[in-house]
Order: structure tokens, then C-alpha cells, then sequence
């Protein structure tokens, strides 16, 4: 067999604009969908049955149906609604609202695991409801869950590979292009697989030193 990855690796500007829009896409789908998920988290574990029944209702839905089926409904599906967006809108939404679906179970275990007796602590110490979750809850909580949360944000990232489908231009795109061009596509593909490794333990790393030194400093 006639290997040539040079042929994949002169087009090397449009593997580097897919892996930037990759790593954009994992970035924005991270902030938002750890925020949201952080507070569907909260809700899931609060005293409120109705907030309690409402978010079980929509982490179900996440985690029980496929990302592409989510993707395509967000893309394809809103538009019929009035809400018409572009690949790159859609591809955010999306994977913000998966990641935020699967967030919220992890963050409410977290929640869960919180003794008892801390939050007694705190309304002694007249903190509101607020200010001991962020404070007393939210800090320890995230600390012992956060290599789950790292592991669902890799697997996000993976999955917006998914994103092609709806034209973004990400790494899977821009790998699909070079494939389709220079008639190499054992090469290109092999090529993004060794991207998206690379791609997956810089995340991995860049989470666990975001995780040491910002959050759960005690």
C-alpha cells in the first residue's frame, strides 16, 4: 500500500482552521454548559418537586436520545419555530445543551455527597440559601466530581465531530474536504485521529490544571 501523508499535511492551514474551530466549539460549549449545568445541578437536588421535576424531565431527554438527533433537532427543527440559526449557532447550542444534560447529574451526585452537618454550619453562620451553596456547597462538591466532569467535556469535544453533519467547519469537516480532494483518505483520517488524541489530552490536561489552581484551592 502506497501511503503519502504529505499530500494531507500540505493542506495543513485547513486542518488547523477545523482544529481551531474544534477547540472554539469545546471552549464556548464548556463555559456555557458547565454554567448550566452547574445550576440544573442545584435545581436537581433543591427541595423545589417542581424545578425538581422539570429538570429530571430535561436531563432524561438529554441523556436518553443521540447528540445527532439533539443537533439536527436544534439545526433542522427550530427554524419551523421562527428560530433560524447558523451551523456554527446550532453546533453551540447543541453541545451546550448535551453537556449541560449530562453536567447536571454529575453536579447533583456532587451535591449530594455534601455532609449534612456543613450546611447546619452555615445557617449558624446566617448565609442564605445562595450564599451557602456558592460558598459551602459548590466548591467541595465540584472538587470530588471533577474528573467526571473533564471526562464528559472530552467526550463533548469528540462529539462535535457530529458537527459536519450541518456543514461546521470544524477538524472532521476539514477532514472530509482534504479527503475528498486529494484522494487520500486513509491518510487524512488518520491524520484527524491523531489531532483529536492530541487535542483530547491537551483538554484533559488544560481541566486538570484549571481544577488545582483556580477552583478548589482549599
Amino acid at each position: 500500500m502506497d501511503l503519502d501523508f504529505l499530500s494531507v499535511l500540505r493542506q495543513w492551514p485547513l486542518l488547523l482552521s477545523g482544529l481551531a474551530w474544534t477547540a472554539g466549539l469545546t471552549l464556548l460549549s464548556t463555559l456555557l454548559g458547565l454554567a448550566l449545568g452547574i445550576a440544573l445541578g442545584w435545581a436537581r437536588a433543591g427541595r423545589s418537586a417542581l424545578l425538581r421535576a422539570v429538570t429530571g424531565v430535561y436531563v432524561e431527554g438529554i441523556r436518553n436520545t443521540p447528540f445527532i438527533v439533539q443537533l439536527f433537532f436544534v439545526f433542522f427543527g427550530l427554524p419551523s419555530l421562527g428560530l433560524r440559526l447558523s451551523p456554527a449557532e446550532a453546533s453551540v447550542l447543541a453541545m451546550t445543551a448535551n453537556l449541560a444534560g449530562y453536567a447536571a447529574e454529575i453536579v447533583r451526585a456532587g451535591i449530594q455527597s455534601i455532609p449534612r452537618g456543613q450546611l447546619e454550619a452555615a445557617a449558624s453562620l446566617a448565609l442564605s440559601r445562595g450564599q451557602s451553596f456558592v460558598h459551602v456547597v459548590l466548591p467541595p462538591a465540584l472538587r470530588r466530581v471533577w474528573p467526571a466532569l473533564t471526562g464528559q467535556v472530552i467526550i463533548v469535544m469528540l462529539g462535535s465531530a457530529v458537527c459536519s453533519q450541518i456543514s461546521t467547519p470544524e477538524l472532521s469537516y476539514a477532514t472530509y474536504l482534504i479527503a475528498s480532494r486529494s484522494f487520500r483518505s486513509f491518510e487524512a483520517y488518520t491524520v484527524a485521529a491523531v489531532a483529536y488524541l492530541l487535542l483530547s489530552i491537551a483538554v484533559r490536561q488544560l481541566l486538570a490544571r484549571v481544577g488545582k489552581s483556580l477552583a478548589f484551592r482549599r
